[in-house]
């Protein structure tokens, strides 16, 4: 049965706006906030803590066996510093969040990150790492990048989502409604 609402990842390093866009986002549709890092820590998807990094190990199969019966029935911001994780079939969009170097320096000295992670965020970042394994894990027309450096960016960035979900919408209800009287005919 199709989905009624859309799943859409929210990825990019560390620190480019992908809580902030998830969090809005809620507010203003009807998608559910789901952060993998929570779901990691709450449903114990992770094999300990790394204390160099300063983060959860998480298991990848622990947590895509976690979600799968909610993300399924759809209707989730998937909101994640990766993506090539999740099977294509769960996905309507990827937006890859982006954000200028010093901008992102900021915001990851600020959370305190070690230096060790605040540098490899920085690199993963210019070099593009999270957009790449975005467009080699799905069809290139579900992989959109968009700039975050301030809440102006948020702001249309909220704006240019909501206008897809809303498109995504109207064009799967008439598919859901065809399916409705496809059955019924049977």
């Amino acid at each position: 049965m199709p989905r009624a609402k859309p799943n859409i990842i929210i990825t990019g390093t560390p620190g480019v706006g992908k809580t902030t866009l998830c969090e809005l986002l809620t507010t203003t549709t009807n998608l559910n906030h789901l952060a993998i890092n929570r779901v990691a820590k709450e449903r114990e998807c992770h094999d300990g803590w790394d204390d160099v990094l300063n983060s959860w190990i998480v298991d990848e199969d622990k947590i895509l066996d976690a979600i799968e019966d909610e993300v399924q029935q759809g209707g989730y911001l998937i909101d994640w510093h990766a993506c090539d994780l999740f099977p294509e079939s769960w996905i309507d969009l990827v937006i890859v969040l982006r954000s200028d170097s010093a901008t992102l320096y900021d915001r990851l000295k600020a959370r305190n990150y070690p230096e060790q992670k605040l540098q490899e965020n920085i690199d993963a970042e210019i070099m593009e790492v999270l957009l790449n394994e975005a467009r080699e894990a799905f069809d290139h027309n579900m992989v959109i990048e968009l700039q975050s450096n301030d809440s102006d960016d948020m702001e249309g960035n909220g704006s240019r989502v909501e206008t897809w979900i809303g498109q995504w919408m109207r064009e799967h209800s008439d598919e859901a409604s065809t399916d409705t009287q496809s059955s019924k005919a049977e």
